[in-house]
């Protein structure tokens, strides 16, 4: 059976938005999905078309929506519209608007950088090796289920979450002598969220092209893909 995706993408350019999203197109077409794109937020204002998508792939970071784009992508979700994404163009978008949060689950904070000495003024200030820790749920969920604790050199997000999430993994932020923090923290790094008849599904990892093809990212983020699909 034939299903419909809807990718959205936009934002930071140096979250390789059209990059990334590109590099999932074939796999959705191989699953049975007709895929159409948009370069922006105008098509969630689109109600008799938003019906039919089954799977909104978004990956529009730091960007802004109107009231009515926003009310009909809720609405969408709420009907049974999966949604799902990775990084800052799910996890930091719209920034301004707090029923997005609200239905997201989870709202990108901070990544912690290297020791000051060792900044150049890059992205890669940001890209910090840490590991992602499988919780017992997610162990048994399809999305992770059988995907060992791994390690990556990336940015890290401490995400602002609530208890809500159904939390697949974890990350930790250490505390070091030059952070503003002084313990550990852990957040949420895979999460999936049910709201109304909608599912969500979110990878904090997912920063750049690079990270979005390497394993197992590329198979979370595939599996996550098709569970929230309706």
């Amino acid at each position: 059976m034939t299903r419909h995706a809807l990718v959205v993408r936009g934002g930071w350019d140096g979250h390789m938005p059209v990059e990334t999203t590109d590099s999932f197109l074939p796999f959705l077409e191989a699953n049975d999905f007709t895929v159409r794109v948009e370069e922006g937020t105008a098509v969630y204002t689109d109600d008799a078309y938003l019906e039919t998508v089954d799977l909104i792939v978004q990956v529009n970071t730091m960007s802004s929506i109107t009231a009515e784009e926003f009310a009909g992508l809720q609405r969408a979700v709420l009907n049974g519209t999966g949604m799902g994404g990775w990084h800052g163009g799910i996890a930091d978008s719209y920034r301004d608007n707090a029923d997005y949060l609200h239905m997201i689950g989870g709202q990108f904070a901070h990544h912690a950088g290297k020791h000051p000495d060792e900044r150049t003024g890059g992205q890669e200030d940001n890209y910090i090796p840490y590991t992602v820790h499988i919780t017992e749920y997610g162990k048994t969920h399809p999305i992770t289920q059988g995907i060992a604790d791994f390690d990556l050199v990336t940015e890290q997000y401490w995400v602002l979450s609530d208890e809500y999430d159904d939390v697949l993994a974890t990350t930790t932020q250490e505390a070091r002598p030059w952070d503003a923090w002084n313990r550990p923290v852990t957040s949420p790094a895979i999460w999936t969220r049910q709201w109304g008849a909608g599912r969500i599904f979110v990878s904090a990892p997912g920063h750049r092209l690079e990270i979005v093809q390497s394993q197992p990212v590329r198979t979370i983020i595939e599996r996550g893909l098709l569970w929230a699909a309706r």
